[in-house]
């Protein structure tokens, strides 16, 4: 029996254990592959699931796919040595999310001697993990055609020089190794490695910055926007992206990859599966024109450095400054290029001379009004943070200010800020945002 409409995900299933923190409670739930069947069975689009997984995971995960609809559940092979199990530390990836797979150095991913027959599925979509691609090609028709969602489990495209020639989707996120290797700095690199294994498409997901589907049969370019909200868990929004993408492929891959973007940005508000499943639905029943026309957040990756963004703040040595800390490796972990004046202009010794002050004073001065955007963390009422973010403000600079501590909540700082939060999140939106306008003007 061929399963035509059905799409096949291939991958590891692991346990997902969010680590608790002030703001949210410690979570537990299936992940893996099984975020890519929750974006399908949400989407509700027809899926099957073939796995590698540790034998005590095989019964409840049967049953929980069979409760998501999932057309078969397929044992490739288990995982010994290790519990596949993940621990996230930012479920916002406002930073680095901080995973942890546990005994990672023991993990084993063994194959069964005899790899079942995928051959009734003509549409594949791969997530690569710690076992052997090539290995499986064996199991599948000749007419497949496949779709690899590269993470973090691959570090050369060659290894899927196997399926060169029957790939319809390439994808990567600006958060893999892979990207981080090959297209951190020159998209035209990355293109012309990825190009070498023939697909149809090629899907660069850019986090809050959108995405961009570069067709290789066309040679067209599409910039797809993010919407920015309150983003809930990130975990497994990519994979959600994918699955349903390649799900919608037959309507094209414009309005597939439309489709999976909707889903994905669904997914992130919620962990509730029949909460998302309402959302989706509703979301799918806008036409691409309504899409299109409602438009979004597009910052691509490698246009971010392009744009400066002063760093307001008490950014001493001689201070308590965590939460400016982590504004600033949020900021450089998405790729904005962030101009700190402590570091550029140099610290002033205290007591400071006359001179001194004076000469720091013009070249911080000078250092703003070079800067396109201004991110601003007034810790304890610094009043230096507080008399630049009045001259930002009166130079028509865009300003973020994040306040932790919730201690500048006065008129002339809210209401004057582009974006005021207590939280990092809204403020990473509201410099998204920002910086995207400011692009948008230069076009």
């Amino acid at each position: 029996m061929t399963h035509t409409d059905t799409v096949l995900v291939v991958g590891e299933l692991v346990v997902d254990y969010t680590l608790a923190k002030n703001d949210a409670t410690c979570k537990l739930r299936l992940g893996g592959v099984a975020h890519a069947a929750r974006g399908l069975w949400a989407a509700e689009l027809e899926y099957s699931i073939a796995a590698f997984c540790p034998r005590y995971l095989i019964d409840e995960a049967k049953k929980y796919l069979m409760e998501l609809e999932c057309k078969e559940f397929i044992w490739l092979g288990e995982v010994i040595g290790a519990p596949n199990v993940i621990l996230i530390g930012d479920v916002a990836e406002v930073s680095h999310q901080g995973y942890e797979d546990l005994m990672r150095n023991t993990k084993i991913v063994k194959a069964h001697d005899t790899i079942p027959r995928l051959d009734a599925y003509q549409r594949v979509v791969i997530f690569p993990g710690k076992f052997d691609i090539s290995a499986l090609i064996c199991a599948f028709a000749a007419d497949a055609r496949f779709s690899f969602d590269i993470a973090y489990d691959l570090e050369d495209i060659s290894s899927l020089d196997a399926f060169r020639g029957r790939v319809q989707a390439l994808i990567i996120s600006t958060s893999s190794s892979l990207f981080m290797k090959l297209g951190k700095d020159d998209i035209d690199d990355l293109l012309d490695t990825v190009s070498k294994l023939l697909p149809e498409i090629f899907l660069l997901k850019e986090n809050r910055g959108g995405s961009r589907l570069y067709n290789f049969c066309d040679e067209s370019v599409i910039e797809i926007p993010a919407t920015l909200g309150h983003t809930v868990n990130s975990v497994g929004v990519g994979d959600v992206y994918s699955g349903v993408m390649v799900g919608l492929s037959h309507k094209g891959w414009v309005e597939a990859a439309w489709r999976g973007c909707q889903a994905a940005t669904v997914y992130s508000q919620s962990t509730f599966p029949d909460d998302i499943k309402r959302d989706i639905q509703r979301g799918f029943k806008l036409s691409l024109e309504v899409l299109d026309a409602l438009g979004g957040t597009v910052l691509p990756w490698h246009d971010r450095q392009n744009y400066s963004i002063y760093l307001a703040g008490p950014d001493f040595t001689y201070t308590e400054k965590q939460e400016l800390d982590r504004a600033v490796d949020s900021l450089t972990y998405h790729n904005f290029r962030v101009r700190r004046p402590i570091l550029e202009n140099g610290e002033l010794k205290l007591p400071a001379s006359e001179g001194d002050l004076r000469c720091t004073y013009h070249m911080d001065c000078q250092l703003l009004k070079e800067c396109d955007a201004v991110f601003a963390v007034p810790l304890g009422r610094d009043p230096g943070t507080l008399v630049e973010i009045g001259m930002a403000i009166e130079m028509g600079k865009p300003v973020i200010t994040y306040d932790p501590r919730r201690e500048n909540e006065n008129t002339m700082v809210v209401v004057g800020s582009s974006v005021y939060s207590a939280a990092l999140d809204a403020c990473l939106n509201g410099t998204f945002n920002a910086i995207a306008q400011l692009r948008a003007e230069s076009r």
